[in-house]
């Protein structure tokens, strides 16, 4: 079945006393509408911050009531397709990503987005658009979690990853894994150093199942490139620590090779990535080629 929400219904932290705004079946397919992440406050560059509620932050559309769906379980969110709107915001300055102690000044720019041609213009500069989705998660295990922080829920993990055409995979703590999503961009590259994509609304069409044989503890994606694994923490050594182990712990299981081995095919074929490195948890990605998951039969769904 297909449903569509709009941008009306959103919240600021994942949670689960949030309310559902809607509530759909396994397999059923749904349109979701989103604010930028500003909710649509910041329309002109000039004077862009009077009276602006820094409060109003990643508004995320939802949550999503599953049915069937419950603790315990991964939710399978196949992300159908992202449309995005004509314009776009970014914004730097002090204190802001990692640029920040240099900054002496806010800075607003907005730019027009060509969808007919692909691309951003960054004064005289064609910049491809790569949408993507900032924010995308479910309500935590205990205490609600802004849609600023990256978890094992989701959340704010800001990957390029979270595109048309890939399926994420993310632990339900909660009845009806309450699902939302927001922040889509039309450009960002690894890092998001500036503390800001390119900002856009935008209507995100996506599929709900309950994953039949993915286990995980954290956040995976998969594309036709291979399989991602998505891990958050305040010290990004760590990140990439327990992205590199997680995802061991994911695939050795169906390869039949002992611990030793599979370091050595990792450290051959495997790549450690970065998401994010501007919110107040950082996270990595760990990356396993699509040709080694179909030499050892392994089937992620």
């Amino acid at each position: 079945m297909f449903h569509e929400l709009d941008k009306d219904n959103y919240f600021y932290a994942m949670s689960k006393d949030n309310e559902p705004k809607l509530k759909v079946n396994l397999g059923d397919t749904v349109k979701i509408e989103s604010h930028d992440c500003f909710t649509g406050q910041i329309t002109s560059e000039e004077n862009a911050f009077n009276g602006f509620a820094w409060d109003q932050i990643n508004p995320a559309s939802g949550p999503v009531y599953v049915n069937g769906v419950k603790p315990g379980d991964i939710l399978k969110v196949t992300i159908e397709k992202i449309d995005i709107g004509s314009t776009g915001v970014m914004v730097t300055g002090p204190e802001m990503g990692v640029m920040g102690n240099k900054l002496k000044d806010m800075n607003v720019r907005i730019f027009d987005v060509d969808n007919d041609k692909g691309s951003v213009d960054f004064d005289g500069l064609d910049i491809p658009i790569n949408k993507m989705i900032g924010v995308i998660g479910v309500a935590p295990p205990n205490a609600e979690i802004n849609n600023g922080t990256p978890d094992t829920h989701g959340g704010n993990m800001d990957s390029i990853k979270v595109a048309e055409g890939a399926t994420l995979y993310l632990p339900v703590y909660q009845e009806g894994a309450l699902f939302g999503l927001g922040d889509v961009h039309a450009a960002m590259a690894d890092g998001e150093i500036s503390v800001s994509g390119l900002e856009v609304e935008a209507e995100v069409t996506v599929k709900l199942e309950k994953a039949e044989t993915v286990k995980t503890y954290h956040p995976v994606i998969t594309d036709k490139d291979g399989v991602y694994m998505m891990v958050s923490d305040k010290d990004l050594n760590l990140a990439v620590d327990q992205s590199v182990h997680k995802m061991i712990e994911l695939i050795q299981p169906h390869t039949g090779l002992s611990l030793s081995e599979i370091t050595m095919l990792m450290s051959l074929v495997g790549h450690t990535q970065i998401n994010q490195v501007v919110d107040p948890k950082k996270t990595a990605r760990f990356f396993v080629p699509q040709y080694i998951l179909e030499h050892y039969d392994i089937e992620l769904n």
